[in-house]
């Protein structure tokens, strides 16, 4: 497991949007086509404008978020909303984007939908997860009746319905982001740090999701800064 650590955000956002790019120009180059994962919050939106801003064929390259809050488009609490605003634009305006929530507030329909959609989509190129401050990722909560479905299952998505923060949630599981080339943790603050550090040492996905992911055996990329 490599750890990637920067002085600054903007430093990190620079190197990793980077970094990024070129994965993603050479999965295009190779396979014809690639496949971004992102995550919502507040973390990615400097690192996503980065990106969007890079001259790679966009017009290979797919994006999906790893998770959505089960909100209408225009509602604050929207991922979608966020990458279309801060991703989707520039140069990347090309790429192809798979919507979550596109058939709210039909959610069997939507789920079935999602399903079919990322099933069938190939190992990804690059997965970039964010962690919270109670050690869940995407939307794999600590405190949801949903988790051990979402680290078991080999459905490709599920719902979740927290209950320590607002909305359900349409999720990505552990064994479909698990189906990647490249795995990355996105992480920024020194309480995030340390977080992560609990997570590595709880010895239970049951209390710390992350760790499903930042194990030696699941050894998704650590990126981390101090916050500005």
């Amino acid at each position: 497991m490599s750890d990637h650590y920067f002085t600054t955000a903007d430093a990190l956002d620079s190197a990793l949007s980077a970094y990024i790019a070129d994965a993603l120009a050479s999965d295009a180059a190779t396979y014809g086509q690639a496949t971004l994962v992102v995550s919502g919050g507040s973390t990615p939106k400097g690192l996503f404008k980065q990106l969007s801003k890079t001259t790679i064929d966009w017009s290979a390259v797919t994006i999906l978020l790893a998770d959505d809050r089960w909100v209408p488009l225009d509602h604050e609490d929207s991922n979608e909303a966020m990458v279309r605003q801060t991703l989707l634009t520039d140069n990347a305006t090309k790429a192809n984007f798979i919507s979550l929530v596109a058939d709210y507030p039909d959610v069997p329909t939507n789920l079935a939908r999602v399903e079919a959609t990322v099933a069938a989509l190939p190992c990804f190129s690059v997965v970039i997860l964010g962690m919270g401050g109670d050690m869940h990722t995407a939307s794999l909560f600590p405190c949801s009746a949903e988790l051990a479905e979402g680290l078991t299952t080999s459905d490709a998505v599920l719902m979740t319905h927290p209950t320590t923060a607002p909305h359900a949630r349409v999720s990505l599981s552990k064994d479909r982001l698990l189906r990647t080339q490249r795995g990355l943790l996105h992480i920024v603050g020194d309480d995030k740090q340390q977080v992560l550090e609990l997570a590595r040492n709880a010895g239970s996905e049951q209390i710390a999701p992350i760790s499903a992911f930042v194990t030696p055996n699941n050894s998704f990329e650590v990126w981390w800064a101090p916050k500005p």
